[in-house]
């Protein structure tokens, strides 16, 4: 094999690692598929099949040891913007109809909300100011 085809064959390997990255959307395979770029880059320079598999080797590792930890801490992170009912917790309403365990009626970011107290046992009455701790289904929970 000479070097026109060990390059060439270098770049049928990364092509054929790119396949499964878009079929599984897993970044190994494009770590290893850019290793292989790199070394049909060594063999298009004229280096040996040594250094050629050094190369794929350094320059996947080194990819998959840095980029991955970085994409995992990326794909984990939470958006700081609150959306939905996300958004309306912790927020504070005005009691328009009675607040208790059984439920009531609050003023809730421009709305009038169904709501019910997070303690049965305790009792909002009408324009006391109260804050939503949880959503649920279409009823505020608060306090």
């Amino acid at each position: 094999m000479n070097d026109i085809d060990a390059w060439v064959w270098w770049l049928v390997g990364a092509a054929a690692l790119g396949i499964p990255l878009v079929v599984t959307a897993m970044p190994e395979f494009g770590m290893f598929a850019v290793g292989a770029v790199a070394a049909a880059v060594t063999a298009g320079l004229g280096f040996d099949v040594v250094p050629q598999v050094l190369v794929f080797v350094v320059v996947s590792v080194a990819l998959i040891a840095v980029v991955r930890p970085l994409a995992n801490r990326h794909g984990t992170s939470r958006p700081g913007l609150a959306t939905g009912i996300d958004a309306l917790k912790g927020k504070q309403a005005v009691v328009l109809e009675r607040v208790d365990g059984a439920g009531g009626r609050i003023k809730l970011a421009g709305e009038v909300w169904s709501a019910r107290s997070l303690d049965t046992d305790r009792a909002y009455d009408v324009g006391q100011a109260v804050d939503v701790v949880d959503i649920e289904g279409a009823t505020a929970i608060v306090i």
